[in-house]
């Protein structure tokens, strides 16, 4: 078995491929979540506004991008959209990861946001405070920790189904494994290789976030 993994993996440093893969798998995770995390806030304060526009725009965003698979909307990004401006596969697998997690944050963050007690905000309002500041100062801070292990649910499902960006070419984790499976004829070491990386990512940041969440909750408990 060792001499099997050493042969498809190490000999000629197939293995280099899979570091790759993985710096790709999380370049994409991490750019995508910053950017699902700047809709997602904007969508949301849409979302709840008052302004019938600004609402119908935001449920609009989140009903089509939540409503259609990744897999089609990465191709609809590549092939259709970014098409005539020749935009690099990775750069449109960012924002095409970025865009589809941004309809997901959006409804995290109105649902952590309208679940805080109205009473908040009569509190705020009460001692002076105007309604932006109320919900800037008072709402969201309360929210986000609301949200905290939704949230972190969000990116580490990210990293899994970057598994996709393969649709379009991009050398992520799984298509540096299937790379391999293809040039050596094995399948299971670079696949059961790549599940394992996987495995170790998300049972990581589960324990990473977790953590922290303590940590949070700690802080409010004092």
């Amino acid at each position: 078995m060792f001499q099997a993994f050493y042969d498809t993996m190490i000999s000629q440093d197939r293995w280099v491929l899979i570091a790759k893969g993985l710096g790709t798998t999380l370049l994409i995770a991490v750019c995508a979540i910053i950017i699902g995390t700047v809709l997602g806030c904007i969508f949301a304060l849409m979302k709840i506004s008052k302004n019938k526009l600004l609402n119908a725009i935001a449920s609009v965003y989140t009903t089509v991008l939540r409503g259609i698979p990744l897999a089609t909307q990465l191709m609809i990004f590549y092939f259709v959209i970014f098409a005539p401006l020749g935009l690099n596969r990775l750069l449109v697998a960012i924002l095409a990861y970025g865009i589809n997690s941004g309809a997901y944050c959006t409804e995290i963050f109105r649902a952590g946001i309208q679940g805080i007690e109205l009473g908040q905000t009569e509190a705020g309002r009460s001692l002076g405070l105007s309604k932006n500041q109320t919900l800037f100062k008072i709402i969201l801070p309360q929210a986000a920790k609301a949200v905290m292990p939704t949230y972190t649910s969000e990116f580490i499902v990210l990293i899994k189904e970057t598994s996709v960006a393969s649709f379009i070419a991009v050398t992520d984790l799984t298509k540096s494994g299937d790379m391999i499976r293809n040039a050596t004829y094995n399948a299971w070491i670079p696949l059961l290789t790549c599940a394992a990386i996987y495995l170790v990512l998300t049972l990581g940041l589960t324990k990473l976030f977790g953590t922290l969440e303590k940590k949070m909750s700690k802080g409010d408990k004092k």
